[in-house]
């Protein structure tokens, strides 16, 4: 049975950017309830291959747009005062303890920089259902921020969280700790392993889906997990980087 306690959802469920180290963790299931999912029951060359490539992949990613990026974020600057680099707290995978990690997840800013004040004027809008907020008009959106949420290019300062191993390339995508206080048990399943930058849900549709959606999308992955099955993500969503296809 999962289980949060009273404290851990005041911890959650407050702002986004609260003062949660990134070493921090709380306990929200045990360990058992992920039997035949969670990654450290199995599968060791599978992982080992999966970290070699995360290193490798973003190593090269953060080379080659090390200049593009430098632009962009000049850009990002002048149209809207402040840092360019947008940081959240997010939630990691569940350890064997049954323990949720945090880690600091970075995004190129697409957003005003009040956008975190202004999100409680608009959660009434809300066009997800489930423990998610996703709204396709915005207005918190910068002119820029259109085009990189479009395109995703708005994620690739999470390559640096690749390298780090705080994510995978493909792996179903963070939480916000705000999110997790709405999670029923069958939800806890898709955080059984490492957070990805990619995944089925980002080649599937995006925003055309709900919440529950993305959890079948994710547990689905979880269970069939392979190189070859990450490898077919990537190149998808490489396709869905150009086109844009179910972006907000």
């Amino acid at each position: 049975m999962f289980s949060v306690t009273e404290c851990d959802r005041n911890n959650v469920a407050g702002d986004e950017d609260a003062a949660l180290p990134a070493s921090s963790s709380m306990p929200v299931a045990h360990a058992g309830d992920f039997v035949g999912v969670y990654p450290e029951l199995g599968r060791p060359a599978y992982r080992f291959f999966k970290r070699a490539f995360d290193i490798v992949f973003s190593g090269c990613v953060i080379a080659v747009a090390a200049i593009p990026s430098a632009v962009l974020a000049a850009a990002i600057r002048l149209e809207s005062p402040g840092n360019p680099f947008y940081s959240q707290e997010r939630m990691g995978r569940l350890d064997k303890d049954g323990r949720l990690t945090t880690f600091r997840m970075w995004k190129f800013r697409s957003m005003y920089k009040d956008a975190d004040e202004r999100l409680a004027e608009l959660l009434d809008k809300n066009e997800i259902k489930g423990a998610m907020f996703k709204m396709k008009d915005d207005p918190r959106v910068t002119k820029i921020g259109h085009f990189i949420r479009k395109h995703s290019i708005d994620e690739f300062p999470q390559f640096v969280n690749v390298f780090l191993g705080h994510m995978s390339v493909v792996g179903p995508r963070p939480p916000l700790p705000r999110e997790i206080p709405e999670y029923v048990q069958r939800d806890f399943g898709r955080l059984a392993v490492k957070p990805g930058l990619t995944g089925p849900w980002q080649v599937s549709g995006r925003n055309d889906l709900d919440f529950a959606d993305m959890v079948d999308l994710d547990l689905d992955y979880i269970q069939n997990r392979g190189f070859l099955y990450d490898l077919g993500l990537i190149f998808k969503t490489v396709k869905v980087v150009f086109t844009g296809d179910g972006a907000a």
